[in-house]
């Protein structure tokens, strides 16, 4: 009785707080877990922006085509070809216009290039290129070159995360991005909901949907409610328990994985039997079937086990509590400051659950002796502390948080997650640097070979972080659509790939 009650609580705060817009048969109604604390495309590599933005409003040179095999797929650019000497030449799609009417051209996309990687700009998807420069050359308006030093086998691969900006578009974060894609942003109300219009002129296919309303709530029973009551057509994300009727639900496979991210450079984290103690203190099996949906697997890399190089002999750190306590032992015994309160600093609404989850990590981590406060903050504030530079000052801090890789190469996450010099890394380790940039520049079997190599090498060797779990997703669909959810979701809807019934 209590279950329902909170459900007919949901249903009817979620009835009571939508707004009254009028919705024609082609218009949709989109109901997320996380705000929008931008609308920045060279921001969209992060989940909650590039689900509105990403191929809706700003369109990339490639895509990672997620319904047939996962291949590298014609956007922007119709076809590329490999002029050596890390060089790629791509030929640009023609009669395009961004949504003020301008032209597209390959000024366009090297300004795009230049601005994404300027210093001037903390955009996030320039962290996907790691120690890799990359100039970008018009050779005319439908050619663009692009070199890499070093060479980049899979460049073409890392377009697929350039969004394409006009070449007026200024340094600074924009609050109205003008693109190429689809749709446009044709309101935006902070803290309660955007809409996106479609356009008239685009270059592709015409969508069926006219209009997406995007509407935010932080409940997954009241995104779920929304949805059978018909006051949103999709919840890309709700929690397992609310995932009750077969003809609207559907699982989906999902490219996150959540981790610890672990700082070593402060004590105690700088001790590697701390590390392996954090590790050895959650119990990842627990969390299974209870907070987090059946599917769920006990994670042991970065990347999802669909990864390239993906190192099938790296073992989950058994659960062992007084385990756990003889390493802090040792380790206090040799002057190591154990009892240094760490915080734990998770994400609101990061995912179902989110916060019982990390209460319980918490719970866990204490039981093994360690003294934690647990901090829950919004997405923007997490990322100040999450990417350099880091706070000046700061105690030992563990990040609760998911990374998304769906992109099926490690190279998207390594370098900003492991390298010395990457943007998220908690370590800095001469071996792992070096693994990171052979593997980045190797191709085939070898490429293969040493990504799986750097993936046992933090794990077992330099104990990186705490590895916990590869997520799955659960959706709910409005029976009026032909959508099915893939695992390119979590990071991206394409209003597009929504038909109508």
């Amino acid at each position: 009785m209590k279950g329902l009650n909170l459900t007919l609580a949901a249903l009817l705060a979620a009835s009571c707080a939508m707004p009254a817009w009028a919705q024609s048969k082609s218009d949709v109604t989109i109901v997320l877990g996380e705000e929008l604390d931008l609308v920045e495309p060279c921001m969209a590599t992060r989940s909650n922006i590039g689900r509105v933005i990403l191929e809706n409003i700003s369109e990339t040179l490639t895509e990672l085509d997620a319904k047939n095999g996962g291949k590298v797929a014609p956007r922007l650019a119709t076809s590329w070809e490999d002029q050596g000497n890390g060089t790629w030449r791509f030929k640009l799609r023609e009669n395009v216009k961004f949504s003020d009417g301008t032209s597209f051209d390959a000024e366009d996309v090297k300004h795009s290039l230049e601005r994404a990687t300027s210093p001037k700009i903390s955009c996030e998807l320039s962290r996907y290129f790691g120690d890799t420069k990359l100039t970008a050359t018009a050779v005319d308006p439908t050619t663009l070159d692009v070199k890499a030093e070093p060479p980049q086998p899979i460049l073409p691969l890392l377009m697929s995360v350039l969004t394409v900006v006009p070449s007026e578009t200024p340094i600074e974060f924009t609050r109205q991005p003008i693109g190429t894609g689809p749709y446009v942003l044709s309101n935006w109300t902070p803290g309660q909901s955007i809409v996106l219009d479609r356009r008239d002129d685009y270059w592709g296919d015409k969508p069926a949907v006219t209009k997406a309303t995007y509407v935010f709530r932080t409940d997954s029973a009241v995104r779920a409610a929304m949805v059978q009551a018909g006051e949103a057509d999709l919840a890309p994300s709700i929690s397992q328990l609310d995932a009750t009727n077969p003809a609207t639900d559907f699982a989906y496979p999902n490219s996150e994985t959540m981790y610890l991210r672990v700082d070593t450079s402060i004590p105690p984290m700088n001790d590697k039997r701390v590390r392996q103690a954090l590790n050895m203190a959650i119990d990842r099996t627990a969390f299974i079937g209870s907070l987090l949906p059946e599917g769920t697997e006990p994670a042991v890399a970065i990347v999802p086990p669909t990864t390239l190089g993906w190192n099938k002999d790296v073992k989950v750190p058994a659960y062992d509590v007084e385990g756990a306590k003889k390493l802090l032992e040792a380790a206090k015994a040799d002057g190591v400051p154990v009892e240094t309160p760490i915080e734990l600093i998770g994400r609101n609404n990061n995912y179902p659950n989110a916060t019982e989850v990390n209460e319980a990590i918490q719970a866990q981590l204490q039981d093994a002796g360690f003294t934690v406060d647990l901090r829950m903050l919004d997405v923007a504030e997490q990322e100040k502390l999450y990417s350099k530079p880091y706070l000046e000052g700061r105690p030992p801090q563990l990040l609760s948080v998911l990374h998304d890789n769906a992109k099926g190469d490690p190279v998207f996450s390594a370098f900003f997650k492991y390298h010395s010099q990457g943007r998220q890394s908690g370590i800095s380790d001469p071996k792992a640097d070096d693994l990171i940039t052979r593997a980045s520049a190797a191709t085939g079997e070898e490429r293969a070979k040493l990504w799986s190599e750097l993936f046992a090498y933090v794990h077992d060797d330099v104990v990186a972080d705490v590895l916990l779990f590869h997520m799955v997703g659960f959706a709910r669909v409005a029976e009026r659509l032909d959508f099915k959810p893939t695992i390119a979701t979590n990071s991206q809807l394409q209003l597009s790939e929504i038909g109508l019934k």
